[in-house]
């Protein structure tokens, strides 16, 4: 499974915001100034975090964006299903659709349900707030716990 700079820049974006909640609503020129991303492009990641819910907007002088939700109810899990659509490591263990011939009888499945749960059991233990909380103590561990 491979992220996409739509889901990598997304989590950026968003730990932006909420870093700065504490100035009101966040300019986008602002998050693109600071992350290193075209302006353009985090436009069309705003669309589908507006249309998840997931950012509050406000127009005019003061406008801009701020988290709907408190940073420790944002997952990384559910930020990157917003713009991967799945975390699903291959195809025939998406949930909503098996077309996969071999589905009833296939020996590797089962490896990679497994697979499939383990991620998303790793990116829903990770909250903004965890991030945020790591980079403040300058943590440069990982979020693996054994």
């Amino acid at each position: 499974m491979k992220i996409s700079t739509k889901g990598r820049y997304a989590l950026r974006m968003l730990l932006d915001i909420a870093e700065h909640e504490s100035e009101g609503y966040v300019a986008l020129k602002d998050v693109a100034a600071r992350q290193d991303i075209s302006k353009n492009y985090l436009e069309q990641i705003i669309m589908l975090l507006k249309n998840a819910e997931m950012l509050k907007t406000a127009r005019g002088f003061q406008g801009g964006y701020k988290l709907a939700k408190p940073p420790e109810q944002y997952t990384v899990g559910d930020i990157l299903r917003v713009t991967e659509s799945s975390l699903a490591p291959v195809p025939c263990v998406l949930e909503a659709f098996n077309e996969c011939k071999r589905s009833d009888f296939c020996m590797t499945q089962s490896i990679w349900s497994g697979l499939g749960r383990v991620i998303s059991e790793y990116l829903d233990g990770i909250t903004l707030q965890d991030i945020l909380d790591k980079h403040h103590r300058r943590d440069e561990g990982d979020f693996y716990a054994i």
